[in-house]
């Protein structure tokens, strides 16, 4: 990849001589059913980038003639594409749990780990060890392996500290990191991830913590502004129905819009709440009912699929991704990254299962990982797509067929990547 300096200081760079331009243009939407199989591929286009946004998308030589003195990325024939969005991440976090991947293997369930102390517990014990900076630096390499992929849009949740101090002070780190930049980070406040040990060792133990969630942590997240989404694990043996009804409820009272962990192991009516409750996303969804499935397409819900996580856990099933389509629910992916029940940094791999696993196509799973990606975060109007006005989120691949990436699994194709304009891959 060679670039061409502009002979005029005007800020504009053209990204041209891509053998295909994945744009996924259309609606500033989720796009479901027959929609998703468009993830407008053309060929012989590029892009003009000034700042942070993308200016124009055409073909290279009217590009060339309207701005002559750009300076030039030669996308080396190549494919040109939206950065991916990765829409549910627990990225903050010291340790990695090997000891649980070898549990599961001698049939130890996660529930019952969990029940042992282990699983997010684990995780819980261990942050409350470690140091802001420490904490930090762990995080800041995990990113940098995800920009790799070609991610310039992260989601990175709390939820491992399960006090209000150390909620608080993991939403404080994640401040720094979207500070810190050049990915663009979207803070997720999930306190409602487990009841703290301490807690369930009182006989009010559960109402406590959730009357300490709603009436302590979220106001002060509310106070800093710390997070957009409040989460919550609604599944059985975690949090009920309508334990997480009440959570939400207060969450939305102060300020902050809602995803749930809804699903995962069991169906505990949860996808069904997130329509209700017009969550912004409902995640994981492994053992969602026809029931949940035609609620989420009722409604505006994006269903956040996380197969990298069900691979791991060894479970034998994923989502209904298919069913879910079928049926009009809009369908997004993303790595579920953490240190428990999916360790993965890559995301080209999450499009490998989305099309070996869920059964998508290659252009479903672009859709998938970029504009059904930003809707879960509420940005579909501003990135997920190469378009005039969005922001310059664009990586460019080795290859010359966007079906490559699903296919070379485990191979790392992103040559470079830009969030917001600024490069994010290669890592500086």
């Amino acid at each position: 990849m060679t670039e061409r300096q502009s002979t005029a200081d005007d800020g504009v760079t053209l990204f041209v001589n891509a053998a295909q331009t994945v744009t996924c243009a259309g609606p500033a939407r989720a796009r479901r059913g027959g929609e998703m199989q468009d993830a407008g591929v053309q060929v012989g286009v590029g892009v003009c980038v000034q700042g942070d946004r993308i200016v124009e998308v055409a073909d290279d030589a009217a590009l060339r003639r309207r701005f002559p003195n750009a300076a030039e990325i030669d996308c080396d024939g190549g494919v040109l594409a939206p950065g991916f969005v990765d829409s549910h991440t627990h990225t903050v976090f010291g340790r990695a749990r090997y000891e649980e991947h070898e549990l599961r293997a001698t049939g130890v369930p996660y529930l019952e780990i969990a029940r042992r102390g282990g699983g997010i517990h684990a995780s819980v014990r261990d942050l409350r060890t470690r140091s802001d900076d420490d904490l930090f630096a762990r995080a800041v390499p995990r990113l940098q392996a995800l920009a790799a992929g070609g991610v310039t849009t992260v989601e990175i949740k709390s939820g491992y500290g399960l006090t209000v101090h150390d909620e608080l002070r993991t939403l404080r780190v994640i401040g720094r990191l979207a500070a810190a930049g050049p990915l663009n980070i979207v803070p997720t406040c999930l306190g409602a991830h487990e009841v703290p040990l301490e807690y369930r060792e009182r006989p009010d133990g559960r109402a406590a913590w959730i009357d300490c969630l709603t009436n302590e942590l979220y106001p002060a997240v509310a106070a800093e502004r710390l997070a957009r989404f409040a989460d919550v694990f609604c599944e059985p043996g975690v949090f009920t129905v309508p334990e997480t009804r009440r959570l939400l409820s207060a969450a939305r009272h102060h300020g902050m819009e809602l995803k749930l962990h809804a699903d995962e192991l069991h169906d505990g009516g949860a996808a069904a709440l997130a329509a209700e409750m017009g969550a912004t996303s409902a995640d994981h969804l492994a053992a969602i009912s026809l029931e949940g499935i035609a609620a989420l397409a009722a409604s505006s819900t994006v269903a956040t699929l996380l197969p990298a996580t069900m691979l791991f856990l060894g479970t034998g099933r994923q989502a209904p991704a298919r069913a879910m389509i079928e049926a009009g629910a809009a369908i997004a992916v993303a790595t579920d990254l953490n240190p428990g029940t999916s360790p993965l940094q890559s995301f080209p791999l999450v499009l490998t299962l989305a099309v070996s696993q869920l059964r998508l196509s290659a252009s479903e799973a672009w859709i998938a990982a970029t504009v059904n990606g930003a809707a879960a975060l509420g940005l579909a109007g501003t990135t997920g797509q190469l378009r005039e006005g969005f922001r310059a989120d664009i990586a460019v691949h080795a290859t010359d067929d966007f079906r490559a990436l699903p296919y070379w699994f485990g191979e790392r194709l992103c040559r470079m990547a830009w969030a917001g304009g600024r490069a994010c891959h290669p890592s500086r």
